[in-house]
């Protein structure tokens, strides 16, 4: 195993920064990287400035936006490293950070996380998911199912059809184009299960509403969201 540990010597996550374990953040990066911590919001998990760890508010978006699920967590913020982090498994075929990713998430979402719990990926268009070769968030929930023990269904959800971009758009155009967008696969059932549905990142919501709509609608009992990254306004 030293003799391995020399010929292919681990790497952190975030840079070529050679690190004791495998999957995990040198010093620095660990530093750099904005984890939530503290009091959050119990609908999105952003942080929350001068709360209590153990209260239920809601930041202000979700004061504006009534989101359809119960509860949201979520392990980083979308800026910095924690941008980074998140775009290198989006975009940057940096797979091997869902792993990393998903104890993070484990931890960050253990008050929504119970034994009945099933995740749940939102799900890629198929013309998507050829281009992208993997769903990002099919790999979180996989990471998070290995990090707690709990199943996932990766294709309870379906996307039966292609919607444009979301970039640049306004939260309203977005939750427009994402109203119908989602859809429960008929060949599973949630009929009674626990779901926390997992994306790698919150922007507006308009894509995690159009996931709770359709999992309620294939007959969940309860609906969570458990994300890598929230965007924060000035973040």
């Amino acid at each position: 195993m030293q003799a391995l540990n020399l010929l292919y010597p681990k790497q952190c996550v975030g840079c070529d920064s050679f690190v004791e374990a495998e999957n995990s953040l040198c010093a620095e990066c660990w530093r750099d990287t904005p984890f939530v911590e503290g009091a959050v919001c119990d609908a999105c998990g952003v942080p929350l400035v001068g709360g209590d760890a153990d209260d239920r508010d809601h930041c202000d978006d979700c004061l504006r936006t009534a989101r359809p699920w119960s509860r949201g967590r979520t392990a980083l913020i979308y800026s910095g490293k924690g941008r980074r982090l998140t775009l290198g498994l989006k975009h940057g075929g940096r797979e091997d950070i869902a792993d990393t990713a998903g104890h993070w998430m484990a931890r960050a979402g253990r008050e929504i996380i119970s034994d009945g719990t099933v995740f749940v990926p939102v799900p890629l268009h198929w013309l998507r998911l050829v281009k992208r070769r993997y769903n990002q968030a099919a790999l979180l929930a996989l990471a998070l199912g290995n990090a707690t023990g709990r199943p996932v269904i990766a294709d309870a959800l379906i996307r039966p059809n292609r919607t444009r971009s979301l970039e640049r758009l306004s939260p309203e155009d977005r939750f427009a184009v994402l109203s119908d967008a989602i859809a429960f696969n008929p060949k599973r059932d949630l009929t009674g299960r626990e779901v926390v549905l997992v994306d790698d990142v919150m922007t507006s919501g308009a894509t995690l509403a159009a996931a709770t709509r359709a999992a309620t609608a294939s007959g969940a009992k309860s609906v969570d969201v458990l994300t890598l990254a929230r965007a924060v306004k000035g973040a």
